[in-house]
């Protein structure tokens, strides 16, 4: 169903992607928009146990496109140094595949809306994050991709510098 990736020796482990996802602070999510053209949303999420949590408003583009058609894919980029002298870029980068879905279930748009508020502001106080989920809570919408398929790949340079490092 997905197809392999061509390069091979540049392919991360899934360990390695999974710490991206956990690791990273925004992503790319790409949906099938309007009129067939692709529609990409840089979003910030929280990825927690196999599946991306993201947050929306309650209208919109996202959820027009979500509606019409689940899958999507969700990029998050580890590193993107840029190397002028070589013309490249020394890059490693991770792309989940999967369906999203709108959390219905208010238990579980709550907890997606606290592993969310726990990643972006983990010193603040549960009263506080409480208070605000609250105030945010009627116009809240959360979303949960579930990976199907999780890819992840680096440049060749890199892939050597982590051979020749003991």
């Amino acid at each position: 169903m997905f197809r392999e990736m061509r390069r091979k020796k540049q392919a991360l482990r899934p360990e390695d992607c999974a710490r991206i996802l956990a690791q990273g602070t925004s992503g790319v999510l790409a949906l099938l928009g309007d009129d067939g053209y692709p529609y990409a949303v840089p979003l910030s999420y929280v990825y927690h146990e196999g599946r991306v949590y993201f947050h929306s408003a309650m209208a919109g583009h996202k959820l027009d496109a979500l509606r019409r058609c689940p899958k999507a894919s969700f990029c998050v980029v580890d590193q993107d140094q840029v190397v002028p002298e070589t013309y490249t870029t020394y890059f490693r980068s991770v792309i989940a595949f999967g369906a999203v879905r709108i959390l219905e279930d208010e238990a579980e748009k709550r907890a997606a809306a606290e592993l969310l508020a726990m990643k972006y502001a983990p010193a603040g106080s549960n009263e506080n994050r409480a208070e605000v989920i609250r105030q945010e809570w009627p116009r809240f919408c959360m979303l949960e991709l579930s990976v199907e398929h999780l890819t992840g790949k680096e440049a060749i340079e890199l892939v050597r510098e982590r051979r020749e490092t003991p």
